[in-house]
């Protein structure tokens, strides 16, 4: 008994820290298992948009006349009078007179021309008749042979020289003619150079002009763009194809936009740049409805050219392409679908692909271990993740 009394305390404290320690064990934090902790990666979402049915080629250009032309005076003489349209800027039609110049010497030529003709007549009929009367007289044997030589040389001598006659004539005729300068087309003028009573020679420049029938710019395409366009290798527009170009650019604070067509490139690649130069045309430029400023000449615009029909196209943000062409669609689920697509186009920001639908989901984030099924926690372009399923 008393050796029990001696172990008596010793057994207590122990069963007093064994008691502690079971409540300690009943009352702490239950662990959790890492699999519970571990949250599904977060993604960005973006919305496959279909695209327009037709791929597009932006370019740059600066409006020019696709018809310019240097006037110059056909013959000397002193400048009599000028159009009112022949200023920088002024307009004017075919067969318009732009230009008067002194015409008073070459009515005089015309005049002497026509004299020398008449002359030329009436010595011809008088050597025809001569011959005649000596052939008469040869058959007659009243003629020498020598006699009817001589005649017939003069008729001959006589008919060159009505020929020569009329040759005078007809370009002194034309001289006149060309004492009044017409405009060759409808057109406007650049620059003019002569003024009233200023003397101007044969082949010296009166103005240059260009006309407005047709305007043209040249745009500069990118050799890789040539791939949305009915061009051949060597740079070659085809024949059939039906190329419509929207023309924009800002004109008096507002913005304006005209439509043309492509008719045909210029065909050589540039080495330096790698561009091939296509060729639009406006049709009657300044022709435009009440309210819309004509296309004028040295505009600089912005075209956009219609390219190859590509139906089953859609877009998506250019962040949606990951490694390999690959694109990662995501479900109503959350379950992320590794997607293969055909990239068409990269243009600024968007991608244009084929191999998915418009409406589909698709991650704007990089996950390199992505993996068909894998489930993700989504986002919206606003970054709001949603809850997981």
């Amino acid at each position: 008994m008393t050796g029990f009394r001696r172990y008596l305390g010793s057994i207590s404290v122990a069963v007093v820290g064994l008691a502690l320690m079971v409540v300690v064990v009943a009352t702490g934090p239950v662990a959790e298992s890492e699999a519970d902790t571990v949250q599904p990666p977060l993604v960005r979402l973006a919305e496959v948009r279909p695209a327009p049915p037709r791929l597009t080629v932006a370019a740059h250009g600066v409006v020019a006349p696709k018809t310019e032309s240097r006037l110059v005076s056909e013959i000397s003489g002193r400048i009599v009078a000028v159009a009112d349209s022949m200023v920088a800027g002024g307009f004017f039609e075919r067969g318009d007179v732009l230009l008067r110049i002194d015409g008073v010497d070459y009515e005089l030529a015309l005049e002497q021309a026509r004299a020398r003709l008449s002359s030329a007549k009436s010595e011809l009929a008088r050597a025809r008749r001569e011959f005649a009367r000596q052939e008469r007289l040869t058959e007659t044997d009243a003629g020498s042979e020598s006699k009817r030589d001589e005649a017939a040389n003069r008729q001959l001598a006589a008919a060159a020289s009505l020929r020569e006659a009329t040759a005078h004539e007809k370009r002194a005729e034309r001289d006149l003619e060309r004492t009044h300068v017409l405009a060759p087309y409808d057109g406007r003028v650049r620059s003019e150079l002569v003024d009233p009573g200023q003397f101007v020679n044969r082949g010296e420049t009166l103005a240059n002009l260009y006309s407005v029938d047709v305007a043209e710019v040249r745009l500069p395409v990118h050799d890789e763009d040539l791939a949305f366009l009915p061009v051949s290798l060597d740079g070659a527009l085809d024949p059939a194809a039906q190329l419509d170009v929207v023309l924009r650019a800002r004109f008096a604070g507002r913005e304006h936009e005209w439509r043309g067509r492509i008719v045909r490139t210029e065909g050589e690649i540039d080495p330096g740049t790698r561009m091939v130069k296509m060729i639009a045309e406006v049709q009657r430029p300044y022709d435009q409805p009440e309210g819309k400023p004509p296309l004028t000449v040295g505009l600089f615009v912005d075209a956009e050219i219609e390219g190859r029909e590509v139906g089953d196209a859609v877009v998506v943000p250019r962040a949606a392409l990951q490694s390999d062409r690959q694109v990662h669609v995501i479900d109503a689920d959350g379950r992320l679908a590794v997607r293969q697509v055909d990239v068409l186009r990269l243009l600024g920001e968007e991608a244009y692909v084929q191999g998915l639908e418009s409406g589909e989901r698709v991650s704007l984030t990089r996950l390199p271990s992505a993996v068909d099924g894998l489930h993700v926690r989504t986002a919206g372009n606003g970054g709001t993740a949603e809850p997981a399923p």
